[in-house]
């Protein structure tokens, strides 16, 4: 199985459980209307929890070995501007819920104005980057981890 995610001002979180050898793709929006990484108000920080909190249960279930779960989060945004940037975007939300679950999570900011396809194979935890038209593997990342 691959998972595939297009990413334009978006993020993908790559959950795998190695113990179980299952993962999940989520998907984020990560620009706000300036195109710059949105910042983390009340209201983004309550509905994404909500939802990384129901994908969490989906791939792990309630009692996985969290020593055993591994998670890489890959963000687009455009190349940065004079404008000052949030100092606290959702990879930084994202990150902290996963580490109070004693997740281990490595992240990636990718800053360009052509989008990017992040492809999951969620059973053996394999992640890589290729171009928006292509499946192949023009950037291979290890594992998750």
């Amino acid at each position: 199985m691959l998972m595939v995610a297009d990413l334009h001002g978006a993020l993908a979180l790559c959950v795998h459980d190695e113990g179980r050898g299952v993962g999940g793709l989520l998907h984020l929006k990560f620009m706000g209307g300036t195109g710059r990484p949105s910042d983390v108000t009340d209201n983004t920080l309550s509905s994404v929890l909500v939802v990384l909190d129901k994908f969490k249960r989906a791939v792990l279930g309630n009692s996985t070995r969290r020593d055993e779960v591994q998670a890489r989060i890959l963000a687009h945004a455009l190349p940065p501007t004079d404008a000052g940037e949030p100092s606290a975007s959702l990879v930084d939300l994202i990150q902290a819920d996963l580490a109070d679950g004693k997740i281990a999570c490595g992240s990636r900011t990718m800053r360009r104005t052509e989008g990017v396809r992040v492809c999951f194979q969620p059973f053996e935890g394999r992640v890589w980057i290729c171009g928006p038209n292509d499946l192949r593997a023009a950037k291979r990342l290890s594992t998750v981890s």
